[in-house]
């Protein structure tokens, strides 16, 4: 299994599959191990994904300092494994969480950018606001599902202020297009594969600074795509919309019925998708 060191000597591991030009891959969770990625609906019959296990999760070591957790810290790491595979420009995708440490990295390396691709991102790093309403009205599209009364009564609490562990629980079918076996699989290992410890510190006081970030972004000459899932509770399109226009150039796909896994949803369609832009 492929490792490197960090700049503070913490051993990481990246993992490699399929075929063609890289991508570097950044996962969510936050601090959740690679592996939910997959071969990303079968991506990998067109590029060779590098899968990067962030600090403390998969199969990377866990560091001294714990505050490296942080997410702005992350972006070294990102760094790091540019020159350790000698690749001059990245063909870079974060989903959800990761897209934080994506576009920090991008805020801060603009030169070392080929494509920036964004799945389904986490709006944290560039301070764009999500109402409880423009939640709540994505998962009302969802209304008819066997899971929905229950599922929507808990997130309506958890918008409240009232989160619960059985709460959040009870949201589940929210982050998948189906909730089969497929989708209680990957939920039920969600916990397992995430560093628990590591993510208040990745959200930490002074993980993100928005205002420099969106300021970056709006330089940024590098092509972009967002992905948005037209159901997603985490990133509903509105807000989407938004994220995408802070740079001068970026595609808005709203993959339709898709929620927070876009790959799982329409493994044909979010391949399609991620061909045309990366060319």
């Amino acid at each position: 299994m492929p490792t490197f060191s960090a700049s503070d000597g913490t051993s990481l591991v990246f993992h490699t599959d399929g075929e063609g030009p890289p991508l570097f891959c950044l996962p969510g969770g936050p601090m959740r191990a690679s592996s939910y990625l997959g071969n990303l609906g079968g991506l990998t019959a067109h590029r060779r994904l590098i899968r990067l296990d962030l600090r403390g999760t998969g199969d990377s070591a866990t560091p001294h300092d714990p505050t490296s957790y942080r997410c702005d810290r992350l972006v070294d790491d990102v760094e790091t494994l540019r020159v350790h595979l000698g690749v001059e420009q990245l063909d870079l995708l974060g989903h959800s969480a990761g897209a934080n440490i994506a576009v920090r990295y991008a805020a801060r390396h603009p030169d070392r950018i080929a494509r920036l691709l964004l799945v389904t991102p986490s709006v944290m790093a560039v301070g764009i606001d999500i109402t409880p309403e423009d939640r709540l009205a994505t998962v009302r599209l969802r209304e008819g599902e066997p899971w929905f009364t229950d599922a929507y009564a808990a997130l309506e609490e958890i918008t409240q202020g009232r989160a619960t562990p059985q709460r959040w629980e009870a949201i589940a079918p929210f982050w998948y297009r189906s909730w089969d076996e497929t989708a209680r699989t990957l939920q039920a290992a969600d916990a397992a594969e995430k560093n628990q410890e590591a993510v208040p510190v990745f959200t930490g006081e002074g993980a993100f600074d928005p205002a420099a970030t969106r300021a970056a972004l709006a330089e940024l000459a590098a092509p972009v795509l967002l992905i948005a899932g037209e159901v997603d509770v985490a990133g509903p399109p509105r807000a989407m919309a938004e994220f995408a226009g802070l740079f001068p150039s970026a595609e808005l796909v709203v993959q339709a019925a898709g929620s927070h896994h876009p790959w799982v949803d329409d493994p044909a369609h979010f391949v399609r998708t991620v061909n045309e832009f990366l060319g």
